[in-house]
């Protein structure tokens, strides 16, 4: 995959990512779906800007944690059943730009066991913070 700091908005950014977070999820229009919880994969990728994330005392303050794009997740995953994987993206993509330190957020989600002839089927969203 092409790196998004390429784009000219995030030259001057680290990424923090978090990748293949496997959860169980109520995910689906299929009845069958909507049923129980099913396998998916979740990747997001923050842009943070480097001035806000370089650390010069070597403490967690400093830095954005790793748990805050995990709890983002989990606390979407919790709100209950989500129809599409766009909305499912869309929603944490939201809540990852709300961080005042995160510039940017990539964010895919994929169903492993959506056929059993292909690896998996997704959705990715890539979303730059409007400047202010």
């Amino acid at each position: 995959m092409l790196s998004a700091l390429i784009h000219p908005d995030l030259s001057d950014c680290r990424r923090l990512f978090l990748r293949d977070y496997e959860v169980q999820i109520n995910l689906g229009v299929f009845e069958f779906e909507k049923k129980g919880e099913q396998r998916a994969l979740i990747n997001v990728d923050l842009f943070i800007p480097l001035a806000v994330s370089t650390p010069h005392k070597d403490h967690m303050d400093e830095v954005v944690d790793y748990d805050f794009m995990r709890n983002t997740v989990a606390k979407r995953m919790a709100e209950g059943h989500i129809h599409l994987q766009e909305t499912l993206c869309d929603d944490i993509a939201e809540a990852l730009l709300q961080h005042p330190k995160v510039r940017a957020v990539r964010v895919s989600t994929e169903k492993p066991d959506a056929y059993p002839d292909c690896h998996s089927v997704g959705v990715e969203v890539f979303r730059i913070k409007p400047k202010a």
